[in-house]
Parts: C-alpha cells; sequence; structure tokens
C-alpha cells in the first residue's frame, strides 16, 4: 500500500513538473516529465493489480485447505 501511494505521489508531482514545463516553454523536459508521470500512473494500478489478485489467491487456498481437511476428515 505504501508503494501504491508512492507512484500516486510521484505521478501527480511530475504532472504538475510537466505543467511548469509547458508553462516555461521548455517542451522536451515537459514531454519527459510526462512519460514519466504516466509511468508512475500505470506503477501504482499495477501495484493495486497485484495486491488484489494475491489476496484472491489466498483466499482461494484458504478455501481449498478448508475443503480438503472436511473431505479428510469423514
Amino acid at each position: 500500500m505504501i508503494l501504491e501511494r508512492l507512484f500516486q505521489i510521484a505521478a501527480v508531482v511530475l504532472a504538475v513538473v510537466a505543467v511548469y514545463f509547458y508553462w516555461a516553454g521548455i517542451q522536451d523536459w515537459m514531454y519527459v516529465s510526462a512519460v514519466l508521470g504516466c509511468v508512475a500512473f500505470f506503477l501504482s494500478i499495477r501495484t493495486q493489480v497485484k495486491r488484489r489478485n494475491d489476496e484472491r489467491d489466498a483466499a482461494i487456498l484458504a478455501a481449498q485447505g478448508a475443503e480438503s481437511e472436511f473431505s479428510e476428515n469423514e
């Protein structure tokens, strides 16, 4: 969760920097900061998806474990 927030903060900061570079007329650095901001945004999405998948996998394994314990007791 901390890594997710870090990427979100980086995306916002890089977007603000891109706007500043646009305003200052520095097109090359505007492009670089905008691209890095997009990368940070998608990395935050990736960490969210990975966390949700890990939680779902853990729930499936727990359900399978409970199911196997039930079948052993019969």
